[in-house]
């Protein structure tokens, strides 16, 4: 076979039917295609469910995703042109107007004025804290509110000092007068929890760090440990130098 006829053989992606989807490669949309063509239901069911399989293993990152077998037999669908007679697990069969459906209109979250650095979800939790009857319950979670009022006011002011009082003429402004706290003393500070466990990790350094440092010191003023002392061992030679020359004056 010459050069030009292997060229010929092979082709060119350009000179190929146009990939529907891409991110699968051009061998899952012929395996579809041909899934098409076999007669037996039961077979064509079969295939293709090997098909998805074998989607599903070239991406195993997106495995564990909500309802991601779902979507990849919408994609099998769409690459047969939702020309395919198979049933997917939820019974449900994918159709070309699934491509055109729009997704619900997402409202866009208002704040008040002036106190966006509380974020939206202050907002929520002091209009849930009104529908609440008074009593105890509320009062706790009106101080919890206000708790985290002060984390996110701390958020953004870190080099200022953040007042009791800034936070309750907040919380009354925000409610319009219907949330109080004049009854509660100090509001209590909300850490992060990483931000303990990074105080406690590091009590924990520091507390290895000294019992360390205090083994080596012990190491060293026992000469080392089990093994025998310099001093010592300086001391054990001089003896037995001494002992050496008495007994050659004896001789002598």
């Amino acid at each position: 076979m010459s050069n030009k006829e292997a060229v010929t053989t092979m082709g060119y992606n350009s000179q190929k039917d146009e990939l529907i989807i891409p991110e699968y490669g051009r061998n899952v949309q012929n395996m579809i295609l041909y899934a098409k063509e076999i007669a037996d239901d039961r077979a064509r069911q079969h295939v293709v469910e090997e098909i998805v399989n074998m989607m599903m293993m070239m991406h195993p990152q997106n495995r564990n995703l909500e309802d991601y077998r779902v979507k990849l037999w919408r994609h099998v669908f769409k690459i047969a042109n939702y020309d395919l007679r198979v049933t997917p697990p939820n019974g449900i069969t994918p159709s070309a107007a699934d491509d055109n459906r729009k997704p619900d209109k997402v409202n866009y979250p208002t704040a008040e004025p002036g106190f966006r650095h509380y974020g939206n979800n202050v907002q929520r939790l002091i209009r849930r804290a009104l529908e609440m009857e008074p009593g105890p319950k509320r009062n706790g979670f009106v101080a919890t509110i206000a708790s985290y009022m002060k984390l996110a006011y701390r958020t953004w002011n870190k080099e200022h000092f953040v007042s009791d009082d800034v936070i309750k003429t907040d919380l009354e402004i925000i409610s319009q007068g219907k949330l109080s706290l004049d009854e509660l003393g100090s509001i209590e500070n909300l850490t992060p929890a990483h931000q303990g466990n990074n105080m406690n990790n590091n009590n924990r350094r520091r507390t290895n760090n000294q019992g360390g440092s205090n083994n080596r010191q012990q190491r060293s003023n026992n000469g080392g440990g089990g093994g025998r002392s310099s001093y010592g061992g300086r001391q054990q030679n001089n003896n037995s130098g001494g002992f050496k020359q008495q007994r050659n004056n004896k001789r002598k």
